[in-house]
């Protein structure tokens, strides 16, 4: 199954996957299919664009934002601590951001029976205590539910971020940085035009995708939105 919302409000989102992830994906999804379940893709390749949006999605920002400044204890936070907070959640760096070296998937998981989405704690794209995949604020049968899917996209060569129950990609940074043998990175970050059938590597992987003055900024204009009554 495949997402069907916008990302970012506005953007279609892209199910392209490296052509070497493809068998590890559909092995993934045939044991999957063994338990009575069905993969569902959340997200996959974001180009530049897509995800310097996510980074400053106003729903995502504000979430994020909001418990920042709890955990200031109402001050707001400085624009290079946003900056670092977000990364967490939302990649701010092509070589960090593995959704765009098409390596990486957001899923969900559905239960064949019924249609219901497997409870996993929260829905996709909770931002809260509940986001990291080893919160022990989960409860059990979601903690359970996690790990056997980890489990399974684990034998198929996929590797789980830490702090997103959703995330998983191969061959990437981030495989590199979560492995014990430490393997080479494969894929890396790259513009892909789906007309054109272009790929072109990202010059300067490590350069950020948003300013300090563009988080400052929204950090601002943020705060100066009216609260709904």
């Amino acid at each position: 199954m495949f997402s069907e919302s916008l990302l970012a409000g506005r953007f279609d989102r892209q199910f392209y996957l490296r052509e070497g992830l493809l068998g590890s994906f559909l092995e993934a999804c045939r044991e999957m299919n063994s338990h009575d379940w069905i993969l569902k893709v959340e997200d996959a390749y974001r180009s530049s664009a897509m995800q310097k949006a996510l980074g400053q999605d106003p729903g995502i920002f504000q979430r994020i934002l909001n418990k920042v400044i709890w955990e200031l204890e109402g001050t707001a936070p400085s624009a290079e601590l946003m900056f670092r907070r977000l990364s967490v959640l939302v990649a701010t760096r092509p070589k960090l951001g593995t959704h765009m070296s098409g390596s990486a998937l957001d899923i969900s998981v559905v239960d064949r029976s019924n249609g219901n989405e497997l409870d996993r704690g929260g829905p996709y794209l909770e931002l809260s205590e509940l986001t990291p995949m080893s919160s022990p604020l989960v409860s059990e049968p979601a903690c359970r539910n996690r790990e056997q899917i980890t489990e399974i996209m684990l034998g198929s060569g996929f590797v789980a971020y830490p702090f997103e129950f959703w995330h998983y990609s191969r061959g990437d940074t981030f495989q590199t940085i979560l492995s014990p043998d430490k393997p080479m990175a494969r894929y890396g970050p790259i513009n892909f035009d789906p007309k054109r059938d272009s790929v072109v590597p990202i010059n300067d992987p490590l350069s950020p995708l948003h300013t300090l003055k563009e988080i400052e900024n929204t950090i601002r204009e943020t705060l100066e939105k009216p609260k709904p009554k």
